[in-house]
């Protein structure tokens, strides 16, 4: 059974179908207070804009990201996190131990509560290579959590290290929202992320031979069943733009 035009799963006995121009629960959940903003915040505002309705999370409390950590940085980055993805909605903070989330003893209860109990229709999280190790350690926690309830998507890497992309999203539009957004941590130094920010969803649209001033970011699916081709549900990629075209605004 193709999965083009929509995708089916049962959820306390009743089947629910997503298809393309319907209304899906997506559940974003990152590691740190700014990680949804680096890693998600074009695709969540394009899902936003078509009327999907967005649960946001963050794992850790951010108490070890600076040069003083502790409970009053774990404050800050809490206020930090809303104001972020103010646009976006509440994010829910999970608060679990910040550099030590693989290791506490009830991260997988916690983040497994949360999912499921938001029956979401797509996941979306750090991918299972990425630097950090809270990063790797949630990814593991989130695809187990997930299991056959629905697909899990995986976002780039920092600097598209070690990444391989199945999809890009088209996030022209929300670039200088997210860069605002990546911007209200201020107790990250947030300008080198934004900056990093800028470059990679650049080369992931020129990627796509998009022109300067376009900017995309990229994802992969978990692949497992029955989640075979998920493109359906996501915001659309960067418009097609054929090779070497006289005439046409491609890179090139």
């Amino acid at each position: 059974m193709g999965l083009t035009d929509r995708w089916a799963r049962k959820m306390d006995g009743r089947e629910k179908k997503i298809g393309r121009g319907q209304q899906m629960n997506i559940l974003a959940i990152g590691a740190h207070p700014d990680d949804l903003e680096i890693f998600a915040y074009g695709f969540l505002a394009a899902a936003a804009a078509r009327g999907d309705n967005l649960m946001l999370g963050v794992a850790t409390d951010g108490a070890a990201g600076g040069p003083n950590p502790g409970p009053e940085l774990a404050r800050r980055r809490a206020d930090e996190a809303h104001n972020g993805v103010a646009a976006l909605g509440k994010p829910v903070l999970l608060n679990l131990p910040d550099g030590q989330l693989a290791n506490a003893p009830d991260a997988r209860e916690v983040i497994t509560h949360f999912i499921r109990s938001a029956a979401p229709d797509l996941v979306i999280t750090h991918a299972p290579e990425d630097y950090h190790p809270d990063h790797r350690a949630l990814s593991a926690f989130v695809s187990d959590a997930a299991g056959f309830i629905c697909p899990v998507l995986f976002c780039d890497t920092l600097m598209g290290v070690g990444f391989t992309p199945d999809f890009y999203v088209d996030i022209s539009p929300h670039f200088t929202a997210k860069q605002n957004a990546i911007m209200a941590h201020h107790s990250q130094s947030p300008a080198r992320f934004a900056s990093a920010s800028a470059i990679m969803n650049r080369f992931r649209a020129a990627q796509c031979n998009a022109p300067d001033g376009h900017y995309a970011e990229a994802y992969r699916m978990a692949r497992r069943f029955p989640f075979a081709d998920i493109r359906d549900l996501l915001p659309p990629p960067p418009p097609y733009r054929p090779f070497y075209v006289p005439g046409s605004d491609a890179l090139i």
